[in-house]
């Protein structure tokens, strides 16, 4: 896991723009809550990812993620919901692909994954 989080940050860090514009803070808030505070983050932050290249139905991204059916439908809602994909055509078929917003907020996730990484590496000791 640890290994993926750091070719995701290189496969965001070579998406950047340069002179991109900085991330407005509820636009910040709103990926490091999707993306580290839930349990699916980690999830979706894959699922992101396969987007960049190209887009997908949700069966072929529970093939590609080797993750189940109706776990990628729930992420998918949830990115949908939050503006971080968009849906082309309707029920079993439809295509996903990042929003226009996303990719507009690309260098946002970067942060995203260092504070994932920071959580997933980060073991607690008590005394």
């Amino acid at each position: 896991m640890v290994n993926q989080l750091l070719e995701f940050k290189e496969i965001i860090r070579s998406r950047q723009v340069s002179g991109q514009r900085k991330t407005d803070k509820q636009t910040r808030k709103l990926l490091l809550y999707l993306f580290t505070s839930t349990r699916g983050g980690f999830t979706r932050l894959r699922i992101i990812i396969h987007l960049l290249d190209q887009s997908y139905n949700t069966h072929q991204l529970s093939q590609k993620l080797e993750i189940d059916y109706k776990a990628v439908q729930h992420h998918m809602k949830v990115l949908e919901k939050n503006n971080m994909v968009s849906k082309i055509g309707e029920k079993y078929g439809a295509i996903f692909h990042l929003s226009n917003f996303l990719e507009i907020n690309i260098g946002a996730l970067d942060e995203a994954i260092d504070k994932l990484d920071r959580k997933i590496n980060h073991t607690k000791i008590y005394m």
